[in-house]
């Protein structure tokens, strides 16, 4: 399968992209989820390798896989746990069996309750001791904080509530910014770690707690866990109903559809969080009912597959021109290289091939004048992914809105056509003559025949917001199923943290570095001198 790939790539690796863009390739190289298109026209796929792709998905069970997945059976193999993040927008659908038993019941349950208790707060029935919630600080971090940050970011002009901050990194200088920005009496402080033990987030949680002491005297009364753990969350205060736990069968980077995105339902309101929901269950039905040629996650998932594992390109740039989706780009990093930065099958094995790309990306316009040099003139191939609204939400400046557009739309039409010497020395036939025309033309050309999607939508509300991230997240899902890894466990993150743990007394003075390397123990070394 692997070795046919990539001679399929290697023969069209020449060809140009530009020259394929006939009458009907338009058409036939897009696919539409309700109002998204995503046109993937700009790719050195032709039909008959669009046919071989899909054939991979039928070689490995995808279908079989995907309604698995929906099914509650446990394809988290090496955890032996399902993964049912889509039961969290199941608003529509019937029950959802684990172990023999329902789990939507408590699914819906939980998401009533956080209705309700969003609703106390942005309404003031919920007043802390200092009269009103102004502030929200969700405390978490990887799954716990990527997720709800970027769409609170992403939904901006739909916030009518409290204001929300988010706290991540252990560095004080990350959780002494926000408080110094937030009053204690009027500041709901939400913990986000399943277990309630993750060290960064129960270090900044304790820290909160300490700040919120000084001015509050029931401290635990304003504060609220996402978390499974009743006993933990007891003893540090905060009363049953301000805890919402969720099942080992929601990933940390999967689980902002439930209480992981309560900070971001205070913020917008149940209403908008449902269209969240909506939006992401429209993708779930489309993904388990579309053809495989009119299936956006499975041609997407097909799309990376070629460029990677095909071609051989190893990094792929997420470029969202909507300045509100300035953090997907690092939300994706964690939802594809945490999920498919593997090295084994799923038997164990070593892969045949190179897993998950580098995902990387910043928003447009603001990278064209940073690192699109590289991408246009450097010599690696970089795959990209641009992401446009026909409307933004600043309706007097739509005339700026129709500027960025332009800009979007020509950065993929530049990457695919280039600019040949011949142009280039047109260019500036004008300043130079003989040898330096030539010497400033080679300056100036473009290799063009550089790969890009582009996702295009009417508007960034919540019911489309909910349409990408279900889209990414199912492309991770069919990436992960072709290339028999496990897409749900992180074992990659487990041994820094335990080395972390063991160095903290040495690093505190506490323990010696004798059984440290000798770079280790020097870098401790010198810290310690400078006043670690």
């Amino acid at each position: 399968m692997w070795t046919t790939l990539k001679a399929k790539a290697a023969e069209v690796a020449d060809r140009r992209i530009e020259a394929m863009l006939g009458a009907d390739r338009a058409a036939d190289f897009a696919v539409q989820a309700g109002d998204m298109r995503m046109d993937y026209a700009k790719t050195n796929i032709d039909v008959a390798t669009r046919d071989m792709l899909i054939g991979m998905l039928e070689t490995t069970g995808v279908a079989a896989k995907r309604d698995a997945m929906f099914a509650g059976t446990a394809i988290n193999e090496t955890e032996g746990r399902a993964v049912l993040h889509t039961a969290l927008r199941n608003l529509d659908g019937g029950p959802v069996m684990v172990g023999g038993a329902d789990v939507m019941p408590e699914v819906s349950g939980t998401l009533k309750r956080m209705d309700a208790f969003a609703q106390d707060v942005r309404s003031g029935k919920f007043q802390g001791q200092g009269g009103k919630i102004t502030d929200v600080v969700n405390i978490g971090i990887g799954g716990s904080d990527l997720g709800p940050a970027m769409a609170a970011l992403a939904l901006a002009p739909y916030h009518d509530g409290p204001r929300c901050h988010f706290v991540s990194n252990v560095d004080p200088a990350d959780i002494a910014k926000v408080l110094r920005s937030c009053d204690p009496a009027t500041t709901l402080v939400i913990v986000a770690s399943k277990t309630f033990t993750t060290i960064e987030t129960m270090t900044n949680a304790r820290t909160a707690k300490a700040w919120m002491g000084e001015k509050v005297s029931d401290v635990g009364a304003q504060f609220a866990a996402l978390s499974t753990s009743a006993e933990k969350t007891a003893d540090f205060g905060i009363s049953p109903d301000r805890v919402f736990g969720f099942e080992d069968w929601v990933g940390g980077r999967y689980s902002m559809w439930g209480p992981i995105g309560l900070s971001l339902m205070i913020a917008i309101g149940a209403d908008a969080f449902h269209a969240f929901l909506r939006g992401a269950q429209a993708m779930d039905v489309h993904f388990q009912a579309a053809d495989w040629h009119e299936n956006m996650p499975a041609l997407l998932a097909l799309v990376g597959i070629w460029h990677n594992q095909g071609c051989g390109y190893t990094t792929r740039a997420v470029l969202p021109y909507d300045n509100n989706l300035s953090r997907l780009p690092a939300y994706l990093q964690q939802l594809e290289m945490e999920s498919n930065g593997k090295g084994v099958s799923m038997d164990g094995a070593d892969l045949p091939v190179h897993s998950g790309p580098v995902v990387w990306g910043e928003p447009g316009t603001n990278g064209q004048h940073a690192f699109y040099q590289l991408i246009h003139q450097g010599t690696r191939v970089v795959p990209c992914e641009f992401l446009v609204a026909a409307r933004g939400h600043e309706d007097a400046l739509h005339h700026q809105h129709q500027l960025l557009v332009a800009n979007c739309l020509a950065q993929s039409e530049a990457l695919m056509k280039g600019r040949d010497l011949d142009e280039a020395r047109s260019k500036v036939a004008d300043k130079f003559e003989g040898a330096e025309l030539d010497r400033q033309a080679k300056h100036r050309v473009f290799p063009g025949n550089r790969p890009s999607i582009t996702l295009a939508y009417p508007q960034l509300t919540p019911f489309v917001l909910g349409q990408i991230v279900a889209l990414y997240e199912h492309r991770v899902f069919v990436e992960g199923v072709v290339l028999g890894l496990n897409s749900y466990d992180q074992w990659g993150v487990e041994l820094g943290k335990e080395l972390a743990t063991a160095l903290q007394p040495v690093v505190e003075g506490v323990k010696t570095a004798a059984d440290k390397d000798g770079s280790t123990a020097a870098l401790v070394d010198f810290l310690q001198k400078h006043g670690v």
